[in-house]
């Protein structure tokens, strides 16, 4: 037998070669798997399996090299490729291999079976590349016991691959893994050199045949595979680097849009999203911010009175556009940092630091002029509001009371008549104590210059004169300031004292046309309310003549008004009361026509002498035809029935006009005066004056109410 010897120069240097091939398989695994398209992945599939093929290959020549004998040694150059390919090509399936999304147990025992037998087979082709005669002879054991290391081999490599291509910053378990992995290549390799037993008498035969020199091949082996496998490596270390530059880049700007919608996104929460305000969420968070100082400041809510009909007369393209207008307004008309936030709907809420309490009415009649004059497409659009106030420090310690005051403000505001303002109270909080206490106050105020009667003048529509009032109570608390009327009906049905509320009513508007009639105002006319109860009541008819009695005056110049609501409630009682009250010579109105149920039905039973249209049809004549067609359908019907016809709720000029057009006798709204005291009434009469004259002199007094 011969016997072989190895240079320990050539044997370190297959185990560099090994570690490094090792070390190159590992990188090609990471970059195939994170390569995107699939185009790219295949560029490095094939890069990474012939440079790691060769690795391999390399490393097994550089260790035949490192193997002496005693004779001249050489090898065949075809066998020598074809074990070049094996090697590439059971790299190439290793790569591929590890570069799928899962691994399961069974996949990767047949990938190292294959892969173990593809080195096996590159091995034991290129020892055939010697063309040794005799055959070289292999012991079964060491036989066997190779192909088991290199099967052992590439189920390490295969593991150790798959479970580190993914790992960032994995250079030191690379390089950890790497000489594991080549370290086990090696040992296969040398295992399958003890294998093998060379006879005595051997020749190789690839020496004397034209086989490739063994100097050569050392040469062009180390050459060759080192340049590839350094060229790969530095592509793949400047395209990890590009890709780690991209990642970073592509996280940097991935960052900065998740950031942009996340503060978008965040505002939005916080922002209604028609105008941009401030939601109640964030309204109640800036209210919650000044309540945390200490400095006074008020909280208003404001709500638009009929808005609906804006939606139902031009559509809701133009209501959101009018809410917009109203908020961008609101916005200007306060400083930067207060708060002007939008709750829903129609309602908007301000939060303002107020330096001196004067400056609280200004603001607010400021507020209303800026709702009042909204312009959308170059339509003006006559808009009103209702506005609640609450002062702080003064009640409230949160929020959200703050804000449930100044909406229980506004809607007293709303029935104390549309387009004013009210400052929050303790009685307006609807409670049983506060109505007890209210009621007990109520009873003192009687036969007190608390309570009074405010006056709304009529106008007739042909002479644009003065033709008569409505007479409307007022209640002055001393602490609470005006008490809206509805509250007090309200308080009055409820206790029983709505008779005697109610003869008082009579009573004094009975006296005040009396005044006026001495005045020379012959033929002016006082209306007064009744309610459900009064009506009801079988005094009624002697509390009427009992006051026209005491006061002298003749029954023509008093008109009764009732609801239809009031009909109702005994309707057939309620019609023989009227009828006796008509008897006496009272004018008998109904009020609110056109919202009831029983409109037709008992107006032919009535003894009505007029008809109040009410103010709902009239607000909407300007935007709607369908109430132009209802209100000229109800003079029509009144007409026909002898009754003179009554348009109240008048507030521009424009529903002036169309009334005036479809034949009302008789005016009534905040357009031709508020109401005011008896003293301020007075002062309007003008005789004989003109029309425009006393349009003027109404005007004067508007700001006279209350």
């Amino acid at each position: 037998m011969l016997v072989g010897s190895y240079n320990p120069l050539f044997v370190v240097l297959s185990i560099l070669v090994a570690i490094l091939a090792s070390f190159t398989a590992l990188d090609m695994a990471s970059l195939v798997s994170a390569s995107q398209p699939r185009r790219a992945a295949a560029r490095w599939l094939l890069a990474g399996g012939v440079a790691m093929g060769a690795g391999i290959w390399s490393m097994h020549f550089v260790g035949m090299l490192a193997f002496r004998l005693p004779i001249p040694l050489g090898y065949d150059l075809w066998l020598t490729v074809e074990s070049l390919l094996v090697a590439v090509a059971a790299s190439i399936f290793a790569l591929w291999l590890v570069s799928r999304p899962t691994l399961p147990h069974l996949r990767l025992a047949l990938g190292a079976l294959l892969m173990g037998l593809g080195i096996a087979w590159m091995h034991y082709v290129g020892m055939s590349a010697l063309k040794m005669t005799p055959e070289i002879d292999y012991d079964r054991v060491w036989f066997v016991l190779s192909i088991v290391i290199a099967v052992a081999a590439s189920w390490s490599a295969l593991y150790i691959a798959f479970r580190l291509r993914t790992v960032e910053h994995a250079l030191p378990p690379r390089l950890i893994a790497a000489a594991v992995m080549g370290l086990a290549i090696v040992g296969m390799h040398y295992t399958g050199m003890a294998a093998a037993r060379f006879p005595a008498n051997s020749v190789c035969t690839a020496a004397t045949t034209g086989g490739v020199p063994t100097e050569w091949l050392a040469a062009c082996v180390v050459l060759l595979t080192v340049g590839v496998m350094g060229v790969v490596l530095t592509i793949s270390l400047f395209e990890q680097r590009m890709q780690a530059r991209l990642l970073h880049l592509r996280n940097s700007m991935l960052a900065a849009s998740l950031d942009d919608a996340r503060k978008e996104l965040f505002h939005a929460s916080q922002h209604d999203s028609l105008t941009r305000l401030p939601n109640r969420q964030l309204s109640h968070e800036r209210i919650e911010q000044l309540l945390q100082g200490n400095q006074p400041f008020v909280v208003m809510s404001i709500d638009l009175d009929g808005f609906r009909h804006i939606n139902g007369a031009f559509g809701s393209q133009t209501g959101d556009a009018a809410l917009v207008d109203i908020g961008e307004r609101l916005r200007q008309l306060l400083p930067a940092d207060d708060l002007v936030g939008r709750l829903g709907g129609d309602q908007f809420v301000i939060a303002t630091q107020l330096r001196h309490a004067e400056e609280l009415e200004s603001l607010a009649d400021r507020i209303m002029m800026a709702v009042n004059s909204v312009r959308v497409a170059g339509r003006e659009l006559r808009i009103t509001a209702s506005l609640g106030i609450v002062e702080h420090p003064q009640v409230g310690n949160t929020a959200a009371q703050l804000i449930a005051m100044a909406e229980t403000a506004m809607a007293y505001a709303r029935q104390s008549g549309r387009n004013t303002h009210a400052v929050f109270a303790d009685w307006m909080n609807d409670n049983v104590e506060q109505d007890r206490r209210l009621l007990e106050d109520l009873r003192k105020a009687l036969g007190t210059p608390q309570l009074s009667l405010h006056y709304q003048p009529r106008v007739h529509a042909n002479s644009g004169r003065i033709s008569g009032a409505e007479a409307l109570i007022r209640w002055r608390h001393p602490e609470h300031g005006y008490v809206p009327a509805e509250r007090i009906i309200r308080l009055t049905e409820q206790s029983g004292l709505m008779d005697v509320i109610g003869n008082w009513v009579l009573d004094e508007a009975c006296r005040q046309m009396r005044c006026w009639q001495d005045a020379g105002n012959s033929e002016w006319r006082v209306a007064v309310n009744l309610s459900g109860r009064q009506l009801g009541s079988p005094k009624l008819i002697e509390d009427v003549r009992s006051a026209l009695e005491r006061n002298d005056l003749e029954p023509s110049r008093l008109i009764l008004e009732i609801s239809e609501g009031a009909v109702m409630r005994d309707t057939d009682n309620a019609i023989a009361v009227l009828r006796s009250v008509a008897a006496l010579g009272v004018g008998i109105s109904i009020d609110d026509f056109g919202i009831g149920v029983s409109s037709l039905l008992h107006l032919k039973r009535l003894p009505a002498t007029e008809i109040k249209i009410d103010r709902a049809f009239v607000l909407a004549l300007e935007e709607s035809d369908e109430d132009v067609v209802i209100v000229s359908a109800i003079v029509a019907l009144g007409h026909a029935l002898n009754m003179e016809i009554v348009a109240e709720g008048i507030e521009t000029q424009g529903q002036r006009s169309y009334v005036e057009r479809l034949g009302c006798d008789h005016l009534q709204g905040y357009l031709l005066g508020r109401p005011v005291s008896a003293e301020n009434f007075m002062r309007l009469q003008g005789g004989d004056a003109q029309h425009a004259a006393l349009e003027a002199r109404l005007a004067s007094f508007n700001t006279s109410q209350e």
